[in-house]
């Protein structure tokens, strides 16, 4: 009779244990199966911080829209200049301006975007095209054009219509860069024993390596191959080895000598970032060149690397020979070398060059607030295009490698360039303003893995959390918003077989695939909807709130 109490005891003790061992795997599963809320509240403010990089793009896009010449509709390089002094360039408010005008119409005013930018490329065309597509300086007031620029034909191409390619795909303005660069390339003068070459600079020459670099891969025309070879080899057989293995700011082909220095920022790094894309298409190729340039490429990176601050810091300008800074300002392009540097290593898989991005990404802390472009008139900050170039130059790194420092590091220095705006909308009154628009864009996208509104409007935002193949995607808005998602852009638009970090490129964050199907379902709801990769790219009704995103296996 002792006995049977004790024995139900301990049978009901094993129940409880094995009751208590079932709630826990259910408690476990349940955990893991639903998202981090921490995860969300991240996306929920990112989707604000989307808003407001969107929405002060837009408030540029609007005040620059004031200063249209009545005529071309044109943006003038400077409108606090005098009226009668108003210019429109190509290598200025072509390259730096209306370009990321194109890109914020299209995401926050989209009639803008069929309709008066379209109307301003016409414009362009007509009004700016000198020699075949070589546009020149167009006056605004008497309607003089200037002679035919090739420096205007590079910038524009390199430092706008790339961008807008990398972004939008094959639209009008692809079409206006592929005419453009060859007619340009076809007026080269500059007589070397390789062809004749464009320039006598490591800017322009460098400029059109970097064009030519997509449009081999996006076109396979034998001219652009032939005139990036031609470049290339001028640099890599006569420069490089004469100038101590790196590009010579200037360059004279008759005398076979150059001026000793090495740019490392603006004017001057273009040719950096060229060759590499120079290599990086000889490889793809196949082509034996890739052999004769990779060692050639590696100790121009390998001096670089020698010629920094111990942080890794480029400074702006060095001699070539001495390596030792000639301008011990930093340079806000330091982010393009290193992309380049990337670049190199994504193609040859040599992690030195990895290892000193990632050095770099997390000694940024070091340069809070640091002042990239003095100036006088803004003695705090200094100019917000240093911060912009220094801000996208990360972005482009911390695309591939995450370092939590320096995604820190991105979003103190955002606050500070967004802090510059005034209340109008111009931020400086000048072109580069442009710039501004870019980096804010690109910051905003990163927000939101490149979920992004067909049409945004005030209120509307997206941001978004990767875990995994998931995507946490917090909608932001009153009511339901078409949202676009992104798709493997250097593949289906350039026809790159990496994802190479590139300069002017808008970087792919969370992308789907057209031909796969994705799970969409409300957090903490059961009911879901599944979609082609294809509808979500050309986008889906989403409500306001918290979405959970999956690809089906």
């Amino acid at each position: 009779m002792t006995r049977m109490p004790c024995l139900r005891a301990q049978a009901r003790s094993q129940n409880c244990e094995a009751l208590v061992k079932h709630f826990v795997f259910l408690i476990a599963l349940a955990a893991a199966a639903a998202p981090d809320d921490a995860a969300f509240l991240r996306a929920r403010e990112n989707s604000r911080q989307f808003e407001t990089a969107v929405a002060a793009s837009q408030r540029v896009l609007l005040a620059w829209l004031q200063h249209a010449d009545p005529k071309t509709l044109l943006l003038p390089d400077r409108p606090d200049a005098p009226r009668d002094k108003w210019i429109y360039t190509p290598h200025n408010s072509g390259a730096d301006l209306y370009p990321y005008l194109i890109i914020t119409s299209h995401l926050t005013n989209p009639e803008l975007y069929s309709g008066r930018m379209l109307e301003m490329l016409r414009n362009e065309i007509r009004y700016t095209n000198g020699k075949g597509a070589v546009p020149g300086n167009l006056s605004l007031t008497s309607g003089e054009l200037g002679p035919p620029s090739l420096f205007g034909a590079g910038e524009y191409a390199k430092d706008g219509l790339l961008t807008v390619t990398e972004y939008l795909g094959r639209t009008p303005w692809f079409h206006r860069m592929v005419a453009m660069t060859a007619d340009a390339l076809s007026q080269s003068a500059v007589e070397s024993k390789f062809g004749k070459l464009p320039a006598s600079d490591a800017e322009l020459n460098g400029d059109f390596l970097q064009t030519l670099f997509r449009l081999n891969a996006m076109t396979g025309d034998p001219r652009f191959l032939d005139h990036s070879r031609r470049i290339a080899d001028a640099y890599i057989e006569e420069v490089l080895p004469a100038n101590h293995g790196v590009p010579s700011g200037k360059w004279d082909f008759t005398a076979h000598s150059g001026d000793g220095k090495l740019k490392l920022r603006d004017h001057g790094n273009e040719m950096v970032v060229g060759l590499t894309m120079a290599f990086v298409t000889e490889s793809r190729l196949g082509s034996p060149r890739a052999a004769k340039y990779r060692p050639v490429i590696a100790r121009m990176f390998d001096r670089i690397l020698a010629a920094t601050n111990p942080d890794g810091m480029l400074y702006n300008e060095v001699d070539a020979a001495t390596l030792q800074p000639v301008n011990k300002g930093l340079s806000d392009n330091w982010g393009y070398v290193y992309a380049a540097m990337y670049m190199f290593y994504q193609s040859t898989g040599e992690t030195m060059y990895r290892d000193a991005v990632r050095r770099v990404l997390a000694n940024l802390p070091k340069y809070r607030n640091h002042i990239w472009e003095p100036r006088a008139a803004i003695p705090t900050t200094g100019s917000f295009d240093g911060y912009a170039d220094a801000i996208e130059g990360a972005i482009y790194l911390v695309n591939r490698e995450p370092v939590p420092a320096a995604l820190d590091w991105i979003d103190s220095e955002m606050k500070v360039m967004l802090g510059m705006q005034k209340p109008g909308g111009h931020i400086e009154y000048w072109y580069g303003e442009g710039n501004f628009n870019r980096t804010a864009l690109l910051w905003g996208l990163m927000k939101s893995l490149g979920v992004r509104p067909a049409h945004w409007k005030p209120g509307v935002g997206a941001g978004a959390v990767r875990d995994g193949q998931r995507l946490l995607l917090h909608v932001r808005g009153a009511s339901s918003t078409r949202m676009q998602f992104d798709f493997a852009r250097h593949r289906r638009v350039l026809n790159l077989d990496k994802n190479y970090a590139r300069l002017n490129e808008f970087p792919e964050w969370y992308t789907v695939d057209e031909n796969a199907l994705y799970r969409l379902r409300r957090a903490n709801e059961k009911q879901e909807m599944v979609r082609l990769g294809a509808e979500l790219i050309a986008g889906i009704e989403l409500a306001p709130g918290d979405w959970i995103i999956e690809p089906i296996a």
